[in-house]
């Protein structure tokens, strides 16, 4: 966020944001970036649009503030958990299981990555990197298990890509998916999601046990 004017921020103010984002996320989720209009924000947040103007300046910025308040709900999780003393496989439920359901309450984040990607690849990366993303933390951690032999000798970017790849593809084709295998019915595409979480788990540890 920019703060006002350069002030410190007050109680009054971390409300008042929270309430502009609260808002941004809804409009986002519902329009996407593109779609969506700071007048609607302030309204949904219940402010005037100078004031939402005077927060954050455009709407650009708002987004960035969103994306990074997604990730940052789950990268520091995720990069304890791969720190903790836990078998490797149990990590990859866990991982599977927090990215998932990070993308259940951000639906609009594959989306503006993806879009993103094909315009702004540098912007994907340092909003990424902003919000405290290090690869590295999973790829030593996935190394120190192919040396200990706890695991198949694989690429450990691939490992991760393809573990993001498989959480990810549902959302991005949700419409089609959901046209093709669940009549357009939410509640079942939903439950498949939730199910999906197991299968996922299970694909990549059958994938990389050494039987």
């Amino acid at each position: 966020m920019i703060k006002p004017l350069g002030k410190k921020m007050t109680s009054k103010n971390k409300n008042t944001e929270a309430k502009i984002l609260k808002a941004a996320k809804e409009v986002f989720i519902i329009k996407g970036l593109e779609g969506s209009r700071m007048q609607e924000i302030a309204e949904t947040a219940g402010i005037n649009k100078s004031l939402l103007y005077y927060y954050y300046r455009t709407k650009e910025n708002l987004f960035d503030a969103v994306f990074k308040e997604a990730f940052f709900s789950i990268i520091p999780r995720i990069a304890k958990m791969f720190d903790a003393d836990m078998p490797i496989f149990n990590k990859i439920e866990i991982f599977v299981n927090y990215y998932i359901d990070m993308i259940v309450l951000n639906p609009y984040l594959p989306d503006f990555i993806f879009h993103e990607t094909n315009r702004h690849s540098e912007k994907v990366v340092l909003l990424l990197k902003d919000a405290g993303l290090n690869p590295m933390i999973i790829i030593d951690n996935f190394n120190d298990e192919i040396k200990k032999g706890n695991i198949k000798a694989i690429d450990s970017r691939q490992l991760i890509i393809n573990i993001i790849s498989m959480c990810i593809f549902p959302f991005v084709s949700k419409p089609v998916i959901k046209g093709l295998f669940f009549n357009n019915d939410e509640e079942e595409f939903n439950v498949f999601i939730e199910e999906r979480k197991k299968q996922i788990t299970d694909f990549i540890i059958n994938a990389i046990s050494i039987k």
